[in-house]
């Protein structure tokens, strides 16, 4: 394995031996987990951020540290990708983790996965211009294309398969309540 060293890719490449064998171990220890106890797939995942600059943020999620701004006619600076760009980049990853997982679950081969996003926003919303409009995403719409030896119809099935089980997917497709705490700090 060796690091991937450009600027924007820091992955680690493996094979394709790696990544099955990977898979296959999660999937099976997460199964024995679950098997034990419905309580052991219970997860909570954390983010903090903190002001900067003009609009920009800078959020820390486990390990890792990542800025967030806004394009200038936004009043940011364009240092960083915007909320939403993360929010499409949090849905293509998360579909190509599912899409690579169930792949290996149906004994099926991926031999290339390009997923993007686009996302429709309407800003009078964002900016209260039009109270009727949202202020996210009205349509968004996923392109997936998929390399390998199976049929058109395995892979449709396994399209299918990913959209039922992304948590990304369903963050985008069904509410989520949220709860909010404001606290004035001295």
């Amino acid at each position: 394995m060796t690091a991937t060293t450009t600027e924007f890719d820091t992955t680690i490449a493996i094979s394709d031996e790696e990544r099955a064998t990977r898979l296959t171990t999660a999937g099976e220890a997460w199964s024995e987990r679950l098997a034990a106890s419905a309580k052991n797939g219970q997860l909570t995942f954390s983010a903090s951020g903190t002001a900067r600059g003009s609009v920009s943020s800078v959020i820390t999620a486990g390990r890792h540290t990542f800025s967030v701004d806004e394009p200038t006619p936004l009043a940011g600076d364009d240092a960083a990708p915007n909320p939403v760009e993360y929010a499409l980049g949090a849905l293509i990853s998360c579909q190509v983790v599912v899409y690579r997982l169930y792949a290996q679950n149906l004994g099926l081969t991926i031999d290339e996965l390009d997923v993007s996003a686009e996302g429709d926003l309407d800003v009078r919303g964002l900016f209260g211009a039009d109270e009727t409009v949202r202020p996210g995403f009205s349509t968004v719409r996923v392109r997936v294309n998929i390399a390998g030896p199976d049929s058109e119809e395995d892979y449709q099935k396994l399209q299918e398969t990913v959209d039922a089980h992304c948590p990304v997917f369903d963050i985008f497709t069904n509410p989520t309540p949220i709860d909010v705490t404001v606290t004035k700090a001295n």
